[in-house]
């Protein structure tokens, strides 16, 4: 919302914002506090401005003073790189523990906001009651833990592939995402299922993108455990490998530019890819599931299947959907993401 939070660690007090959504209106109110702003950037992000990740998975950067929002808005975002190339130099920060400006940038990962955050930090008295409050040790733990994913409601749903069909829907306790289990059949606790973990993909699940082979994925998953007769299919809310959508259509837009999917993440702040295959682990296993026939042809999917208590009977390939428009993009998958293709 471009509100700032309060994040306290020990005795410290800070003000932090997103960069994405801050106004010059608000950048003036922190101004004047009368205290230095600090900007946290990724180490991806970093790498593109050719910044020195001295925090290893961050940076954090002095805000010089003359600096307006457009400028801190360039540092975030790289669809604005062209229109301001030179943003240095930097004044690097390198005292002290960055961990306050690390779960900043995690917040706005949380929020679907390009991981780019303002830091100051003020005293207590200087901060409102109004502003959301909460501990740095309080942001580590949920950022360290997970809150358990229960089962919100399921009803039988006919489907062309199978009229036997369910639909069971997940809800972490603490809230976020909802994410899908499509039961197809009645199929077998007992036996490894056939079964796929699929990422949400708006463009080309729904509207037929040409650019990506999520919906032919889809729509042969869902054929082939028809034909089976029986199998689960796990639609898990994770929009452009975890960033959302907005944020994958920044990096359609870098991909215009000449730069691979995964550069295009890099130049955004995000890893290659933020999903969490966890989540279908934990979905098979409350269902009931311990063993599964996974179509998929990542192997990052299989290896945290199996860590996460899943048993890969068969990794089942699922080779479809190449367009002239997308072969670049698969070929990325395999050369930099290792899919089998």
């Amino acid at each position: 919302m471009g509100v700032p939070v309060v994040i306290t660690a020990g005795s410290q007090v800070w003000l932090a914002v997103a960069v994405e959504t801050l106004t010059a209106e608000r950048l003036q109110q922190m101004r004047d506090k009368n205290t230095a702003l600090e900007i946290a950037l990724t180490d991806r992000r970093a790498e593109t401005l050719a910044a020195p990740a001295y925090d290893g998975d961050m940076v954090r950067i002095a805000v010089p003073s003359e600096a307006t929002v457009g400028w801190l808005h360039a540092m975030a975002d790289p669809s604005l790189d062209l229109q301001m190339p030179l943003k240095g130099p930097f004044s690097y920060l390198r005292d002290g523990t960055p961990a306050v400006h690390r779960a900043g940038l995690q917040l706005c990962k949380k929020a679907g906001l390009l991981p780019c955050m303002v830091l100051a930090a003020v005293k207590a008295s200087a901060t409102t009651d109004d502003l959301s409050r909460i501990g740095l040790q309080t942001l580590q733990q949920i950022d360290q833990s997970r809150s358990p994913l229960e089962l919100v409601s399921n009803a039988r749903v006919p489907l062309s592939v199978e009229e036997n069909s369910r639909v069971h829907v997940f809800r972490r306790r603490d809230g976020g995402e909802e994410h899908y289990a499509i039961e197809i059949g009645r199929p077998a606790r007992a036996t490894p299922v056939l079964s796929r973990l699929h990422s949400a993909c708006f463009t080309g699940d729904l509207i037929g993108s040409l650019k990506c082979d999520c919906g032919a994925q889809l729509r042969s998953a869902m054929a082939q455990i028809g034909e089976e007769g029986a199998g689960v299919l796990l639609y898990l809310n994770q929009e452009g490998r975890g960033i959302g959508l907005a944020n994958k259509m920044r990096a359609y837009s870098l991909q215009d530019q000449g730069f691979d999917t995964v550069e295009a993440n890099h130049r955004l702040g995000f890893e290659d890819d933020e999903r969490d295959f966890m989540l279908g682990a934990e979905i098979l296993l409350s269902m009931g599931f311990s063993s599964v026939r996974l179509m998929t042809n990542n192997p990052r999917k299989v290896k945290m299947m199996s860590e996460a208590g899943i048993e890969v009977a068969e990794r089942v390939p699922l080779k479809v959907g190449k367009t002239p428009q997308n072969a670049d993009y698969l070929a990325t998958k395999a050369k930099k993401s290792g899919h089998l293709l």
